[in-house]
């Protein structure tokens, strides 16, 4: 009765811990997806999880058939990447540029985990600050962009990472430290320290600022920790990704908050021309990004 598509949706699920959520990744309806896991439940004469005020709580049924589910799917992936390995020469080079600066921090065990998987793939950092990584690939520079929503470009697709929550930080003892979310207004005559991109780049500016005509200052820095340096001694507020502050603030450098009272959300991608992003080696890049991230990131949703 087991299925992949079964053990599928059981990884969804508890990695979303909503069924819509989980559906929408799995590209089923709500209805489906809860259909499939009836028919499971009553197959096996079991209870898969229980519905909690925090969402879905697996069973230990559900936890040990999610145990299958994870073994069974890595060793699949594991095989569809040796077949393709073994279907095709996949030697070359990928030359990753990274917009989003904050992608550092969790980028080292992606790379880590690729070269592994494929060694006879020479995977390498384009160096330095690029305000528009994009050019790179038209350029020849460069084979990949990791980054926030794509720009329109014919030349390139994308594939969609995952979805992040952006935090507004602030110096510890801000005048706003007690507040629960911070709103566009609370921005009024602020400085707003971002990295050094264009406004339509920077989505509390695109997204929040903006609409709500907020009158603000702007000052720059290249580097994630000078922002916090620059945040900590009280020179202004910044919206950064939560995994790239949550160190500052566990050390109570800055602390953060939500933008707005659903949160301010964004969504990171790849991007590449489509031979690149569609070869194996690319494709599994992307999947071990998502799966490294949703085990080691909080506050982000796989799409």
């Amino acid at each position: 009765m087991l299925e992949i598509r079964h053990l599928k949706s059981l990884i969804a699920i508890a990695e979303t811990g909503k069924l819509a959520h989980a559906a929408e990744r799995i590209h089923l309806t709500q209805s489906a997806l809860s259909h499939q896991i009836r028919a499971l439940e009553e197959h096996y004469e079991i209870t898969l999880f229980q519905r909690t005020a925090h969402g879905l709580r697996f069973t230990p049924a559900g936890e040990r058939i999610l145990e299958l589910a994870r073994i069974v799917l890595r060793e699949l992936h594991k095989t569809e990447r040796d077949l393709a390995r073994l279907k095709s020469d996949q030697s070359g080079e990928l030359r990753i540029v990274l917009e989003c600066h904050t992608c550092f921090d969790w980028l080292t065990p992606v790379m880590d985990a690729f070269r592994r998987a494929w060694p006879e793939v020479e995977i390498d950092l384009v160096a330095g600050f690029h305000s528009d990584p994009w050019h790179l690939i038209d350029e020849g520079k460069a084979d990949l962009v990791i980054g926030g929503p794509p720009i329109a470009k014919p030349t390139l697709e994308q594939a969609a990472l995952f979805e992040f929550e952006i935090m507004a930080v602030l110096p510890p003892d801000h005048a706003l430290r007690k507040k629960r979310y911070l709103l566009a207004g609370d921005f009024q005559d602020e400085t707003l320290i971002t990295y050094p991109v264009p406004d339509q780049r920077i989505d509390i500016i695109r997204q929040v600022l903006q609409p709500a005509h907020i009158e603000y200052q702007r000052r720059t820095a290249e580097l994630t920790v000078a922002i916090m340096q620059l945040v900590a001694s009280r020179r202004g507020l910044a919206a950064l990704p939560s995994w790239g502050i949550q160190s500052y603030v566990e050390h109570e450098y800055v602390i953060a908050r939500p933008i707005g009272k659903k949160g301010l959300w964004s969504t990171l991608h790849a991007s590449a021309n489509a031979e690149t992003l569609h070869r194996p080696h690319t494709q599994d890049l992307i999947r071990t990004i998502r799966d490294i991230c949703a085990e080691k990131l909080s506050n982000i949703r796989l799409l």
